[in-house]
């Protein structure tokens, strides 16, 4: 029964005062009706979208928070890479790069937008129809992570724009204000969890919640700077997409300027500098772009930035404070980092209470002690640091790196020539969610599922405190992960289980020993053909194995003296992985695949590509990644690709997965 012609045009009425009104307080900060009146419309719209489902759409301003969470973040690609920008930290620097685009575009005169570097979080927000389909951050550039159900609720972002352009992809910062940022820590601190040090980190924590609906919560804007249409940028000028975003609902930084010299751009820079500490939100310089489309892809890329744009740098801000006291904080990767703790202040706008010290070596460079009142400065604008002792104060005290870890009370190490002291349990709770993230990795025990999302949870809440803990995880206990379903908790289980079949030099790589990777784990374990034997032996002998030199074997050495880790070690054995490894005999009849070069390519029915790789190289053959006159046999499995063409052009002998079986069961002979 079609809904009632009257209850359509109320929910529309609504909805468009509702659009009006998210876009006068969230978008121009020019607010025309109360909190409390916004409040009951949505609250009207909402309870007739109740009373009316077929009525709800996905553009309505009630939608911006409750859609169904994907289970972890998915990695995506971008449309085009999002590319980072080279800096200018001077006038000089700057002046430079004018001269170079000036140089390269011969007789074109460039004009330049200067917009204000926003200290946020890059993300690609996508469009199709109009509609807001997909948000994914910057990621490395290349690939992203998807957090749409996040990014809906985020009331300065459009969740549906009438435009000529059906599909369209708008690029910007994710950023969240100074008093947003204020309020969020004061809110941290009476609920006794950590403050963030900056509105950055603050923004960037925020859009990757596993619940939108905090998420929504802590107030983050978007402020965008590109459009793209299919990669390509979607206006013949920069200016004129700025423009095109603001007529169209975006909140576009009205900071900016059209500048015809390189004068009027450090004009602009030099009036923001001064100003920087009376804007609403963190910024660390200005981005200077050639603004017209086709001068940027005349000037082109290097393979790192665009030569069409630079970020000019603001000088880091500095301030006087007293060092109260230094503690030690353990690093995700075991290094001990000590932090001066500071009487607060002001730093443009942000309270510092805490600076970092980097290591020993530098306290001592510094001449610093507990008592001193010191120059701190936040270097970019966001790490602060101590950069001199400014007076010595009345009652200084020494400060000495402990002896144990501060987390764990494990073995604490300085290698010969390093900075830094390191825990070496791998099991300490300030490393363990590096340790699991390392150990489940593609490559290492290939544990797909285990992702970070996953990983933060099972330690948050007590499930996982050791690497090994993750062979005792049930199926109840995945379920009750945040985005985390019967079937993906079935699959991960099964992965999980899955990887106590890798091979000894995966085990080896997976427990994170320092400067142990994929090639020394599979020399030690073709050396000494057992964990046992690598853990019991002394560093002369582990430089027995081929490329393990002294530096190395004293790391290996003291990972297997720590009693954290044997008993770990232990854990693992009894979890079923494989601790030993056929050795490579000598003698050429004892490793039938001696001296043979392989290559795989495609997908292979049953066997993954690592463990083909591993049953050839354990009977003494060689895995290869490109086909060449030395290859001895191509491993084709389905959409080979160029390879097979290549070595069918090259009389390369080509084998499928069973006649690979059977090669290294000794059952198959080429002819």
């Amino acid at each position: 029964m079609p809904e009632d012609s009257e209850v359509r045009r109320e929910v529309e009425h609504l909805r468009d005062e509702l659009r009006k009104h998210e876009y006068l307080y969230y978008v121009l900060d020019q607010p025309e009706i109360s909190d409390a009146d916004y409040d009951r419309m949505m609250r009207e719209l909402d309870r007739i979208e109740r009373a009316h489902p077929s009525l709800i759409a996905p553009d309505s301003p009630t939608q911006r928070v409750g859609g169904k969470a994907r289970e972890g973040f998915v990695k995506v690609a971008h449309a085009a890479p999002m590319m980072s920008l080279d800096n200018a930290l001077t006038t000089e620097e700057f002046l430079e790069f004018d001269r170079r685009v000036r140089g390269l575009l011969g007789e074109e005169q460039p004009r330049y937008v200067a917009e204000l570097k926003l200290d946020g979080l890059s993300m690609a927000a996508q469009y199709r129809a109009g509609h807001l389909v997909q948000a994914i951050t910057r990621g490395d550039g290349v690939i992203g992570e998807d957090v749409t159900e996040n990014a809906r609720t985020i009331r300065s972002l459009p969740l549906s724009v009438a435009s000529k352009f059906a599909d369209f992809e708008v690029r910007g910062e994710t950023v969240m204000n100074r008093a947003a940022f204020e309020a969020l820590n004061a809110s941290r601190e009476q609920q006794g969890l950590s403050r963030f040090a900056n509105p950055r980190n603050a923004a960037a924590g925020s859009l990757r919640l596993l619940e939108p609906s905090v998420t929504a919560s802590r107030r983050l804007d978007f402020l965008p700077y590109y459009v793209l249409r299919e990669g390509k940028p979607a206006f013949d000028t920069q200016w004129e997409a700025l423009e095109w975003l603001k007529h169209h609902g975006f909140k576009v930084n009205p900071n900016r300027r059209l500048c015809d010299s390189a004068d009027e751009v450090l004009d602009f820079c030099s009036k923001w500098e001064a100003k920087r500490g009376d804007l609403p939100y963190e910024i660390d310089g200005v981005v200077v772009k050639v603004d017209s489309i086709a001068q940027q892809e005349k000037l082109g890329a290097t393979a790192k930035a665009p030569r069409w744009a630079i970020a000019v740098k603001y000088a880091a801000r500095q301030a006087v404070s007293e060092v109260e006291n230094i503690t030690v904080q353990v690093g995700r990767t075991g290094a001990l980092t000590p932090v001066a703790h500071l009487k607060p202040v002001s730093i443009s706008g942000v309270t510092v209470s805490r600076a970092t010290l980097h290591n020993e070596d530098e306290i001592e460079r510094l001449g610093l002690k507990i008592g001193d009142f010191v120059v701190v400065e936040r270097s970019g604008d966001v790490i602060p640091k101590v950069v001199r002792v400014q007076t010595q104060g009345s009652y200084r005290r020494d400060f000495h790196m402990p002896a144990a870890c501060p987390v764990c009370n494990g073995k604490v190490v300085r290698e010969p020539g390093e900075s830094a002291w390191r825990c070496i349990n791998i099991n300490c709770p300030a490393r363990l969610k590096e340790s699991i993230l390392h150990f489940a990795s593609r490559g290492v025990m290939n544990i797909d599922g285990m992702g970070e999302a996953v990983v933060d949870q099972l330690v948050d809440r007590g499930l996982v405190k050791s690497v090994a803990d993750l062979y005792s995880l049930t199926l109840e206990q995945l379920e009750s992960l945040d985005r985390m379903g019967k079937k993906s908790a079935t699959n991960l289980l099964n992965n999980i289980e899955s990887s106590k079949q890798n091979q000894l030099p995966r085990v080896i790589t997976a427990l994170g020993i320092r400067f142990v990777g994929d090639r020394t784990s599979k020399l030690l374990a073709e050396e000494f053909g057992s964990m046992d034997r690598i853990a019991s032996s002394s560093e002369t002998d582990l430089q027995k194995a081929g490329e393990v030199g002294p530096k190395v074997a004293q790391s290996i050495a003291l990972f297997f003296s720590e009693s954290e880790n044997k008993k770990l070690i232990e854990r693992l054995r009894a979890a079923g992985l494989k601790f030993e490894y056929p050795r490579v005999s000598k003698s050429t009849s004892a490793v039938p695949l001696a001296g043979k070069v392989f290559v795989i390519t495609g997908t292979l029915p049953n066997l993954k590509r690592e463990d083909a790789a591993a049953q050839i190289e354990a009977l003494g053959g060689k895995v290869s990644s490109a086909v060449s006159r030395k290859t001895d046999y191509l491993v084709a499995g389905g959409d080979p690709g160029s390879k097979l063409e290549k070595a069918r052009g090259l009389n390369v002998p080509v084998i499928d997965e069973e006649q690979l079986i059977s090669l290294l069961k000794g059952e198959y002979n080429h002819k």
